[in-house]
């Protein structure tokens, strides 16, 4: 899905972390990759060695899938979905400008329309039956979660090739998703230097790769002629967890079910429409209410949910055109200063409140977080102040359920500018890449990973200008408030200077 590319602080956003919360209406769902606990429990560990080995070797592709823009398949996928059960469509899977593939109207579409009516018989669940039972029966017996249990299911299901009811599927799926599952640890390094969505990045390949070191050694070096490695493997496990990212959804009208749902995964991403997948109960089937209309020939959209273009990139592989995404933010990073006469008691009383002498705030074009604005206020807190440091620390909280706009009208001047001076921080490192960019040498022979590596590149570009964007506008209003307050105090001094001449 979505396969490739292309005020002030009184608004409250939620702070970004690598377990995505869902909002309601958004149908899309990331979860934490951590495995429950069981019986017999499968966790998720994995260390930094680990993960920088094996991380920065180049993916090899999969045996079964196409690539990401071929249509070959195509046919083959539509004729099994509606030999399955599917319903007579509006559409079609076609090339198309934005994402390569997608589902284009045959016919016109009005506004309102209901499209799709996917049945139940055509989703992959956890419930899903295996071809292999013995597989399902083992995972089952350790009670491994959905997610680990679909990339797992995906893997068998592809590897059993035309034996699988979902072969058709499978073999219209990417090769190799454009994931940042898939960018080696030195393209994250290099092209997304500026970006805190690099962090997310490495946090979810270590994820990724600590989930299936765990299946590993707990389940499948145990069961070698159920889960042979030469099919089970990093690299397999790498493309099931970039379709799960990229194409599982949540139906909030089925109590939150996640599934894979063959057709309706087709549909790319618009920042322009707000229509998302569900369960319809009437017509017992996954569909979308249009909220536009459409002309034969045409791409229909749904939205993937209000996601900044990081978090699309991070997830889908896209970054919309600068200044489309009105959901789009930056994470600005903010700091205690190791200087500061109160450093440890600051950080206790962050740490009381799960916060760390490091945090990321998020910012958008119209404000940011009340949250941010508190963190500012504890780091140029004077020791005068100690007694309020653990009230200011639990506003910087997201975790408080009491939303506080603390005023500190002795150090806001301070507080504005040390956001400033993260601001101005956090600018020039996304204009010494976007500077660099030009000449980088991309030091490629083979001249499908040049195009690879020039792709990347391009969506680093896109990614960081539009993150500068905003940093730049919060900037301006910085500056522009700081200037309002000093012009303000310098005229209370002067009207002050000439009452005391006048009374001299």
């Amino acid at each position: 899905m979505a396969e490739a590319s292309r005020i002030f602080h009184s608004t409250l956003f939620p702070t970004l972390s690598l377990q995505l919360s869902k909002p309601c209406y958004n149908s899309h769902v990331y979860p934490s990759l951590s495995l429950k606990k069981a019986p017999r429990p499968v966790q998720c560990s994995v260390s930094t060695s680990e993960t920088k080995s094996t991380s920065s070797n180049a993916t090899q592709e999969v045996p079964w899938g196409c690539d990401i823009d071929s249509l070959e398949n195509a046919e083959a996928l539509q004729k099994w979905l509606s030999d399955s059960g599917l319903p007579p469509q509006k559409m079609a899977i076609d090339k198309v400008a934005v994402g390569e593939r997608g589902l284009v109207a045959l016919k016109n579409v009005r506004k309102g329309e209901k499209l799709l009516f996917v049945p139940p018989s055509l989703f992959i669940t956890a419930d899903s039956e295996w071809s292999s039972p013995e597989a399902g029966q083992v995972l089952k017996q350790y009670s491994v979660p959905d997610w680990p249990l679909l990339a797992t299911y995906l893997i068998s299901e592809a590897s059993a090739q035309k034996s699988s009811r979902w072969c058709n599927y499978i073999s219209a799926l990417p090769r190799q998703p454009y994931s940042l599952l898939y960018w080696t640890r030195a393209e994250l390094d290099r092209y997304l230097e500026a970006s805190q969505i690099r962090q997310r990045a490495i946090e979810r390949v270590t994820d990724v790769i600590g989930t299936y070191n765990d299946l590993r050694l707990r389940i499948f070096s145990k069961y070698p002629d159920i889960f042979p490695e030469e099919v089970f493997n990093m690299e397999t496990f790498r493309w099931s967890f970039g379709i799960l990212f990229s194409r599982l959804v949540r139906l909030p009208s089925m109590d939150g079910k996640v599934a894979l749902v063959p057709w309706a995964d087709m549909l790319n991403h618009s920042c322009e429409v707000e229509t998302f997948l569900d369960y319809d109960k009437s017509s017992q089937g996954v569909v979308f209410t249009t909220d536009r209309a459409y002309q034969p020939g045409e791409q229909v959209f749904i939205s993937y949910g209000k996601k900044s273009n990081g978090e699309l990139l991070l997830s889908y592989g896209f970054v919309p055109k600068e200044g489309t995404n009105p959901s789009d933010l930056v994470e600005l990073p903010l700091s205690l200063k190791k200087s500061d006469r109160c450093y440890k008691e600051k950080l206790e009383a962050l740490k009381k409140h799960g916060l760390s002498a490091s945090q990321c705030y998020p910012i958008q074009i119209t404000g940011w977080p009340l949250e941010l604005m508190a963190y500012a206020y504890l780091a140029v807190s004077h020791p005068s102040m100690s007694k309020q440091f653990d009230e200011i620390a639990a506003a910087a909280s997201n975790k408080s359920t009491i939303k506080k706009d603390l005023r500190y009208p002795d150090i806001e001047e301070k507080a504005l500018q040390f956001i400033l001076d993260s601001c101005e921080s956090s600018i020039s490192k996304y204009s010494k890449f976007l500077q660099a960019s030009g000449s980088m040498d991309l030091d490629v022979t083979s001249p499908k990973q040049l195009n690879r590596r020039v792709f990347l590149k391009q969506l680093a570009v896109d990614l960081c200008t539009s993150e500068r964007r905003i940093l730049f506008r919060a900037e301006y209003i910085l500056r522009r408030r700081l200037r309002d307050m000093r012009s303000g105090e310098l005229r209370a001094l002067r009207i002050f200077d000439g009452l005391r001449n006048i009374f001299k």
